[in-house]
């Protein structure tokens, strides 16, 4: 099956298992259902990721296929196993709401809620400029440079929108303690980039000179 051929039931697939999974590990932690922050954090996670898979369900099929690629294509190293632990803050949210650890505002949480939405957001225009962003790091034929939208102004806009996502989910779930794995996606990030970057100089004609056009890889005057 190549990628542009790809069944409706095999794009909803991965989106509704991480919908699932993402819900038990919050109220299952909490061992409550009145963790209200996990209900709005689940809730906009849930219709995003719907709605993402179905625009480029009609729109661009071939790019959901990319996206649920095995991450074994790869062709990068990979980063050190204690960056990829950063998922953990799902689990120290849950039982942060569970045992009281943290009282985070209700205005941080909400404010946290839309900075997380926003990243989203981001992602879903980066997608749209980008047909080839996938699950995992490769140069396929006939792949060009994009330099448009979002490309225009910083290099990785994708884990710029993660970023937002996943520094602000731990306050969006109403918990101080889970910024602490959280904070591992920056190492996590750092690593990913530059060795994307590597790949894609070595292997992407015109990559390089698009580097010494758009000097900032994640954070526009920043880095």
């Amino acid at each position: 099956m190549n990628n542009t051929e790809i069944s409706k039931s095999q794009a909803y697939r991965m989106p509704i298992i991480m919908m699932i999974v993402l819900g038990l590990i919050l109220f299952l932690t909490a061992g409550s259902l009145r963790y209200w922050q996990a209900w709005i954090y689940w809730t906009a996670f849930s219709v995003l990721t719907i709605f993402i898979t179905e625009y480029f369900f009609i729109r661009s099929p071939d790019l959901l296929a990319r996206r649920w690629q095995h991450q074994d294509q790869e062709t990068v190293r990979k980063s050190p196993a204690i960056f990829n632990l950063f998922p953990l803050f799902y689990f120290v949210a849950g039982f942060d709401f569970r045992f009281h650890w943290s009282m985070v505002p209700v205005w941080v949480v909400l404010a946290a809620n839309l900075m997380a939405f926003l990243g989203y957001v981001l992602i879903i225009i980066v997608f749209r400029e980008n047909s080839y962003t996938a699950g995992n790091i490769t140069v396929e034929e006939e792949q060009q440079v994009i330099t448009t939208g979002p490309y225009a102004v910083i290099r990785h806009p994708m884990y710029t929108g993660m970023l937002l996502m996943i520094l602000f989910a731990p306050l969006a779930l109403g918990s101080y303690w889970g910024l602490i794995p959280a904070l591992l996606f920056i190492p996590w990030v750092l690593f990913r980039i530059r060795n994307e970057e590597e790949l894609l100089i070595s292997e992407l004609s015109g990559y390089g000179d698009y580097c010494a056009k758009t000097p900032f890889r994640l954070i526009p005057r920043v880095w």
